[in-house]
């Protein structure tokens, strides 16, 4: 039984709706793009779709807090045991540069841990929603992870190779991609929404922050998939950034065995 209060649902889902008017204004509209002090894109439809997320959550739940990737932990209460975390555009390269792969990530989290999550994906008019609890729904039907549970019988996706940034890490990550059938890079968020419908066997990313990857969890998790960081432990605002998704807990067994170094 899920243990997120029903109108919590509801604002995510109206934070999703928001976002999708804002983002479908500037998609393909031929955006100046600037760089952060980290050299990742950023436009002005990213700050003008989270602000638009901020403020459906606020005007509905005051107290709660919430972190985003362009306003930081700001507004509400930072003391609230109810914490949203918002990326307004997974994929601001995608987004840019015309791909509609590019998605809204909306997640909730009850004292750290992550409750309720949406992908989002405006330009495909697909939606996850994950719930603790609950099954996870693609579009308001029920969704399910593949059952393959060896590497060399499935997919692994990473977003790109620019995100194994040390060398430890670039070695770990071919010593697994090489065991799967097939790898591909590209498709940010899209990818573990993939992976939560059953076309994808794993996901494997390196270098994301919070509202990258705690909006993934309930999906992947509702979906019958599993989802840690690459050492098994579970994802947290604490967490460094390594993020390894599978269909099955079988499949995720092999796969941290394979990151191994």
């Amino acid at each position: 039984m899920s243990s997120v209060p029903a109108q919590f649902l509801k604002t995510a889902v109206a934070a999703a709706d928001a976002a999708r008017r804002v983002t479908g204004k500037y998609f393909r509209a031929n955006l100046e793009i600037a760089s952060k002090d980290d050299r990742s894109p950023v436009t002005v439809a990213d700050a003008e779709t989270e602000q638009c997320i901020r403020e459906v959550i606020l005007q509905r739940h005051p107290r709660h807090a919430i972190l985003g990737e362009e306003g930081g932990a700001s507004g509400g209460d930072p003391n609230s045991e109810w914490r949203w975390v918002v990326d307004p555009i997974d994929g601001t390269k995608s987004f840019a540069s015309g791909n509609p792969t590019f998605g809204t990530l909306i997640g909730l989290l009850r004292d750290g841990a992550p409750q309720l999550g949406v992908i989002d994906h405006a330009a495909l008019d697909e939606r996850w929603i994950g719930v603790k609890g609950e099954a996870t729904t693609f579009n308001g039907a029920p969704c399910k992870t593949g059952g393959a549970t060896r590497p060399g019988k499935t997919s692994v996706y990473a977003t790109t190779p620019d995100m194994f940034t040390d060398p430890r890490a670039r070695r770990r990550f071919a010593k697994l991609s090489g065991a799967f059938q097939f790898r591909v890079f590209g498709g940010d968020c899209y990818s573990y929404g993939l992976l939560a419908s059953g076309f994808v066997g794993a996901v494997c990313d390196a270098s994301l922050f919070p509202y990258d990857f705690l909006p993934l969890v309930p999906v992947v998790e509702g979906a019958g998939g599993v989802i840690t960081d690459w050492g098994g432990k579970k994802l947290s605002l604490e967490s460094n950034g390594e993020v390894l998704a599978a269909a099955n807990a079988e499949l995720h067994k092999a796969a941290l065995v394979l990151l191994e170094d």
